[in-house]
């Protein structure tokens, strides 16, 4: 366990007696945690529901862990610097770690605008059980799909450090997946994630 910047003193990691291959054997799956990364507009949200909802029909433990949701309660402290970004992943980064160790597929759908910081979040996970999805789409088409009109707003300077705008994305290079959502269906979409975790066995394959 990694104990740098550990402000809390007297501290040891319990080892359950339930471990994480336990619950793998009762789920009958693996446990793994999908980084879903892109622009915001580019389908993130709703293709993790999608897979989610897809995987749930199959029987399948799952959670997902949306940007919105998270920031309304364990991060409502944080703001949309930079700092507060890196803040926000580093805590997203630490639940999905643990939700791994309850067996569960956890999927994350998170701006996620840094290199460094998706590979922090790598860093925490076991070799193989972090699997970065880029959700791939042109800022010009995420731009039309804003019903919030926030792309709007950040060109004229009412909303500060928005990626894209005025905050960089910084794409991934070598995801495990790329999905170009603004030429393939949801539907599409959904069995390229599918498929990949059949292929890496961590969900069984179709009958």
């Amino acid at each position: 366990m990694n104990n740098e910047n550990q402000k809390s003193t007297n501290v040891v990691w319990h080892q359950a007696t339930v471990s994480r291959k336990r619950r793998e054997e009762k789920n009958q799956h693996k446990s793994a945690v999908l980084w879903f990364t892109g622009l915001s507009g580019s389908g993130k949200s709703t293709l993790a529901h999608a897979v989610e909802e897809a995987l749930y029909k199959l029987g399948l433990n799952t959670f997902v862990l949306d940007g919105d949701n998270v920031r309304h309660g364990l991060n409502k402290d944080l703001g949309f610097s930079d700092t507060d970004r890196k803040e926000n992943i580093r805590r997203i980064s630490e639940i999905s770690k643990l939700m791994l160790e309850a067996g569960i597929i956890t999927l994350t759908a998170f701006i996620s605008p840094f290199k460094e910081e998706r590979a922090m979040a790598r860093s925490l996970m076991p070799h193989g059980d972090f699997i970065e999805i880029y959700c791939q789409c042109p800022l010009d088409t995420c731009e039309t799909r804003d019903v919030k009109g926030l792309y709007k707003k950040a060109r004229n300077g009412e909303i500060k450090d928005f990626t894209g705008i005025s905050s960089p994305y910084e794409a991934p290079s070598n995801p495990e997946l790329r999905v170009d959502t603004h030429k393939l269906s949801l539907e599409e979409s959904v069995a390229k994630v599918i498929q990949l975790l059949q292929n890496r066995h961590i969900i069984p394959a179709a009958k």
